[in-house]
């Protein structure tokens, strides 16, 4: 049997949902520095942020928490990772990536895998973008077709950082972040599926980045997966 794409075409509409693609996109062009006028969307806080520079030295090889990537046939919904409490966006990225990447359609269903990655969202809707994280899951559809093989994905986060180009842009203006605290995190890793005769299944190497929100008051929250992995 053929393994099937873990994607889900279509673009979904709304206003609402509009808006938070352009915040996300927002996000994107602070990380990347591809407009410098993005830069002055983050200064307009009053609160302290911690030092980029001191996060890349000292997490960027950090392990991530122990997360359940896999469960067994039955486990219900009960076995689906829950966010972890950091304060640590490499940490926290690289747990989001691994529940991103793993589902298994033997012990719950297409919604609740959906209701258990929205749980990770930060809880400001003007920013979390949902659309992006209901992007990488199977439609109901091919989640039902996908269950009739008992195919079920798990993953590993090796490595995480903040791309240059986003570090560099905190190094030369600390206070940028200080409205938003969103951070830019790249992780790579692996997802290995297997599926009804397939037991062992075949890897495939994995990367994305994501945005992850660290307020200084809160632990980190997901704020979306952006649209393309930034090196």
């Amino acid at each position: 049997m053929q393994k099937r794409s873990f994607t889900r075409e279509g673009v979904s509409g709304g206003a609402s949902r509009v808006r938070r693609r352009a915040l996300l996109g927002l996000v994107v062009l602070v990380a990347l520095m591809v407009l410098a006028g993005a830069l002055a969307y983050f200064t307009r806080g009053t609160r302290t942020t911690p030092n980029p520079a001191s996060h890349v030295s000292s997490s960027a090889t950090a392990p991530a928490p122990t997360v359940s990537a896999s469960a067994g046939p039955k486990d219900g919904a009960a076995s689906l990772p829950g966010p972890p409490s950091t304060h640590d966006p490499i940490a926290y990225a690289k747990a989001a990536a691994v529940a991103l990447w793993s589902y298994d359609t033997r012990s719950y269903s297409q919604p609740e895998l959906v209701a258990s990655l929205h749980r990770w969202l930060t809880p400001e809707g003007s920013y979390a973008d949902a659309d992006s994280v209901d992007r990488l899951v199977p439609s109901p559809l091919l989640w039902g077709r996908m269950a009739d093989s008992g195919q079920f994905a798990t993953a590993t986060a090796d490595e995480a950082h903040f791309p240059d180009t986003f570090t560099r842009a905190l190094q030369a203006d600390p206070g940028a972040i200080k409205q938003a605290y969103i951070y830019a995190v790249t992780v790579t890793g692996k997802q290995s599926i297997s599926w009804k005769g397939a037991p062992q299944g075949g890897a495939e190497d994995r990367s994305s980045t994501l945005a992850v929100q660290c307020r200084p008051d809160r632990p980190c929250a997901l704020v979306g997966v952006l649209p393309t992995v930034s090196p």
